[in-house]
């Protein structure tokens, strides 16, 4: 009976998956990324944000006031993904019903995106981090709690703003941890790199009022959204346009109106 329910839970659950991965219609790009200077901007490690047109990115949106509903990390050629004429997969992310996956850096060519950049990291701890993200490739996810899932069916829902965040940690099931931001977080903390640790002060000396000392504590995984590593002062936001050379007498701009054009304009 009990393997017959969780069954039925779990097909339930991936169904919802599904339906919150679809398009959602509507979606234009603002900016989208010049492909090839974001190719050879981003280094392993870096996180690329992404803004997501899936239905459940609407509801990701809505509850961290954010623009970015998903994240990435970029591991380089440390995956297997790919092969001969075939792009190879250069990203590692989290998706619904789909668990850890690699992902080929076009899949994101025609979306608004943002590289968030650790700064500081030494060599070694760039590749633990990215190994801890590669290793973890085909981890799939428990989709049988279906609380964790139905909460984004509903992409605008009437809850006060400071218990939004919360809601991305509600339930206690795979599906939550399954949230992009949440293994890439992890990732971090197993190097001890911070992104919005809890700050709490203390008092360095015994006796005296003015001696503190701030203490970091590290957040629940399960708390951190994508636009968390864009708030991070630990996190430096990249530019490919800027990195590469940016110069703006080199622009094209088209001619500014004439008196003579403006007067032949039609009038209202």
């Amino acid at each position: 009976m009990t393997a017959w329910f969780d069954a039925l839970l779990d097909r339930a659950g991936r169904g919802i998956a599904r339906r919150l991965e679809q398009p959602s219609s509507g979606y234009v790009p603002f900016t989208p990324s010049d492909f090839e200077t974001l190719q050879n901007t981003l280094r392993p490690a870096d996180i690329l944000l992404i803004e997501g047109r899936q239905r459940v990115s609407a509801a990701i949106k809505y509850l961290t006031q954010s623009t970015w509903s998903h994240a990435a990390m970029f591991v380089g050629d440390r995956t297997v993904g790919g092969s001969g004429s075939e792009e190879s997969h250069r990203l590692v992310e989290v998706n619904l019903g789909e668990g850890c996956v690699s992902s080929p850096l076009s899949k994101y060519a025609t979306f608004n995106t943002r590289i968030c950049r650790p700064v500081g990291l030494s060599e070694g701890e760039a590749c633990a981090v990215v190994d801890f993200m590669t290793c973890r490739i085909g981890l799939r996810y428990d989709m049988r709690n279906i609380v964790d899932l139905a909460r984004y069916l509903l992409p605008t829902p009437p809850v006060p703003v400071r218990w939004r965040r919360r809601m991305l940690a509600l339930g206690s099931g795979d599906p939550t941890r399954a949230i992009c931001s949440s293994l890439i977080a992890q990732a971090f903390q197993s190097v001890r790199y911070p992104i919005l640790p809890d700050i709490r002060t203390v008092e360095a000396r015994s006796g005296s009022r003015y001696a503190r000392q701030e203490i970091l504590h590290v957040r629940h995984h399960s708390l951190f959204a994508p636009r968390d590593f864009d708030l991070s002062p630990y996190f430096e936001i990249v530019k490919p346009h800027l990195v590469s050379g940016f110069d703006h007498r080199s622009l094209d701009w088209a001619d500014l109106p004439t008196a003579d054009t403006r007067d032949e304009a039609p009038r209202s």
